[in-house]
Order: structure tokens, then C-alpha cells, then sequence
């Protein structure tokens, strides 16, 4: 406790707008929005979208230490709010099971590469746990209540919007390290 208490503040700003979009996620998972053509857009996605790359920023201030309790904190947040909000216990379990497999995967590639660039190594992490969060979630939330077509659509959908955030999120950040004279 006393290390996680010792972090810089930078990296408790970072662990809470992490967690924050890991609750938002969830309360709003089951809310869905039809994309034109082609898609099946849950308003969750829009708050995951951001998850990977700041676990990355927060792996990239502080190392592995921050990110395991991110990750931590962020699953008991959610079961909690969860409870707090009568969500089904599916939705619990499939929050859960993704967020961990694919975290996990995410921290251990980002990890794997620290002596690449940033972009990179969120570009690479994402490549695995996107894809790997979408597929997972999707089919142990949805199948069953859903058809295949619709869990097809979702996790398409899913991959899309959290490409495109993460996108402009490295591309932000990108900016604002060359605005202050290094790109983290």
C-alpha cells in the first residue's frame, strides 16, 4: 500500500481516468448503437477504447508496478459498481475474464518491447488485446441472448472504435510530448 502511495500524481491521475472508463464501460455495455452498413456499436466500447492506451501511459510513468494495480483496482471497482448496479452476473464475468486476459497480454507485449518507441509499443500491445477483449467479451456476454450476426457485428464494431480512439489518443499524445520537447 505504502508503494502505491509513494507514485507520482501523474500516475494516480492516470489510474483513475483508467478505472473511471472501466466502470463506464461496463454500466453502458448493454447500450447499443446501429452503425451505418455495418456494425453493432456498444456505447461501452467508447470508454474501452481508451483502456489500452492509458494502462500503456501508465506502464510508460511508472513501470509494471502501477499497471498491475490499475488492472486490480479497476476489476474489484467494477464488480462492485456491478453489484451496486444489479448487472448480471454474465456481464460480471465477462467484464472480468476480458479485461484480465487481455490486459495482462497487452502489459506483457508493451513490456516485452520497452526499447521501441511509444507509439510502437502501444501499436503492437493493441494489435493483441483489442481484438483478443472484443472476441472474448462479446461471445461470453452475448451468446446465447444474441445471434451470431449481431456478436459478429458488435465485436467489428468493438475493433473499429477502439482502433480509432487509440489512434487519436497516441496521435494527442504524440503532439503534446513534441509540444513539450519529447515524445514519451
Amino acid at each position: 500500500m505504502k508503494k502505491f502511495l509513494q507514485l507520482p500524481l501523474g500516475v494516480h491521475v492516470l489510474i483513475t481516468a483508467y478505472v473511471l472508463c472501466v466502470v463506464l464501460a461496463n454500466v453502458t455495455l448493454n447500450n447499443f448503437v446501429t452503425l451505418p452498413g455495418y456494425g453493432l456499436l456498444s456505447i461501452g466500447t467508447l470508454f474501452f477504447a481508451a483502456i489500452f492506451t492509458l494502462r500503456d501511459r501508465i506502464h510508460a510513468a511508472g513501470g509494471l508496478f502501477p499497471v498491475y494495480c490499475a488492472i486490480a483496482l479497476a476489476v474489484a471497482v467494477n464488480v462492485i459498481t456491478s453489484y451496486l448496479t444489479d448487472t448480471p452476473w454474465r456481464f460480471i464475468t465477462a467484464s472480468f475474464l476480458s479485461i484480465l486476459c487481455s490486459e495482462l497480454a497487452d502489459t506483457a507485449i508493451f513490456h516485452r518491447m520497452r526499447k521501441w518507441g511509444w507509439g510502437a509499443r502501444v501499436l503492437s500491445s493493441n494489435a493483441v488485446s483489442v481484438p483478443l477483449d472484443s472476441v472474448l467479451f462479446a461471445i461470453l456476454a452475448f451468446y446465447g441472448d444474441m445471434t451470431n450476426h449481431e456478436i459478429l457485428q458488435i465485436i467489428y464494431a468493438d475493433i473499429i472504435v477502439k482502433y480509432a480512439i487509440s489512434m487519436l489518443l497516441i496521435v494527442r499524445w504524440h503532439l503534446i510530448g513534441r509540444e513539450r520537447g519529447a515524445v514519451a
